[in-house]
């Protein structure tokens, strides 16, 4: 029968994991909105280079190249959010890998006691 501090460490283990997909998943979202603020500059540059124009304030300035300079500086924007959400997802994986390293030190001191406890008994 399992006790309850191994239930515990169960539960520690799952929420690390837990906070690691959770770090993995935003890394991978950061990763994405650069490579897409990246395609996004890579056109205005074109549209640019097309136009001919490079002043945003000129009056023949293109559309798209406006539009694609504001989509991509969302994607920076919100970037800088996953950037931050990232920061605290490592604060609380942190968090989470100590309690489970309590928990793993409760259970092999448990474990130990009810080995000395059955010895005992045995003699």
């Amino acid at each position: 029968m399992k006790s309850s501090r191994e239930n515990l460490v169960r539960l520690k283990r799952f929420q690390v994991e837990e906070k690691r997909r959770q770090l993995l998943q935003l890394d991978q979202m950061i990763a994405e909105f650069d490579r897409m603020a990246t395609e996004l500059e890579m056109q205005v540059v074109a549209e640019e280079k097309k136009a001919g124009i490079t002043d945003v304030n000129h009056f023949a300035y293109p559309t798209f190249a406006k539009a694609a300079r504001l989509r991509r500086d969302n994607l920076k924007t919100s970037q800088s959010g996953l950037i931050e959400q990232r920061k605290s997802a490592e604060s609380l994986l942190s968090e989470a890998e100590a309690d489970l390293a309590k928990a793993e030190l409760l259970e092999s001191r448990d474990g130990r006691g009810r080995d000395d406890h059955d010895i005992r008994n045995a003699v």
